[in-house]
């Protein structure tokens, strides 16, 4: 399993400091075997909850540039048409995907284009589900001009476990679909904000995995595809 990037020195001290209280309790402990033998296993799981966080598999990217891809793995909680005052101004679409503690926290670019806006907000870190999440918490925004003509906004926004948002772009990138963009830590939601009259491809509740799953088609007049 190949461990991102993000997370080897967060791994590297975390076992550190475990395997030093474990070997102090066996040191300074050792009349009470049983409790150094739990606080062992309960070290190992610990470890393990955080190795997996930070996994970052092997994926199949699918690549379409009038596509919509997930920009990260986890479950659709929004799809509605809301007011997007930071950039656009208008009316869009709003799809938001939810991230868990359990999912691949990896945030994948979800169309191809050149990046047009960038802006890191510091903010709250209310729970990711509450609706002031996405624009009172912590957050960047990132707009795409897609290889299809629409822009695309899409947003990290920490939660109240993920403390710390990291970012890969900056203006004038260009960025392809499915690779990343950023890295949120411990838990939290990507919104994207589509054009009104998009096709959504996905349902409230559906699982959703980042670089490979379609939320939305954009409207164009040409397109073309191929599998990386």
């Amino acid at each position: 399993m190949k461990i991102h990037k993000e997370g080897r020195k967060i791994l590297f001290f975390t076992l550190l400091g475990l395997l030093v209280v474990n070997l102090m309790l066996y040191y300074f402990n050792s009349a009470h075997l049983t409790f150094n033998r739990i606080f062992s296993g309960v070290s190992f799981i610990v470890f393990l909850l955080i190795l997996q966080f930070f996994r970052s598999p092997y994926r199949n990217l699918l690549l379409h540039e009038d596509l919509v891809v997930a920009p990260a793995d986890g479950k659709v909680v929004v799809i509605e048409n809301v007011e997007e005052p930071e950039y656009f101004n208008d009316v869009r679409k709003q799809i938001s995907i939810f991230m868990s503690p359990i999912n691949v926290h990896i945030t994948r670019n979800p169309v191809s284009g050149v990046v047009k806006y960038f802006k890191y907000h510091p903010g709250n870190y209310f729970v990711a589900w509450h609706p002031k999440s996405s624009t009172k918490n912590e957050r960047t925004t990132v707009v795409v001009e897609s290889l299809a003509g629409p822009q695309v906004l899409f947003r990290q926004i920490a939660g109240a476990m993920a403390r710390r948002i990291v970012w890969y772009v900056t203006e004038g990138d260009e960025v392809n679909q499915g690779e990343e963009f950023g890295f949120i830590k411990f838990g939290s939601r990507v919104d994207i904000f589509v054009p009104v009259d998009t096709e959504v491809k996905v349902q409230l509740g559906q699982k959703t995995k980042g670089g490979q799953t379609v939320i939305a088609q954009l409207k164009t007049s040409s397109s073309g595809s191929f599998f990386g």
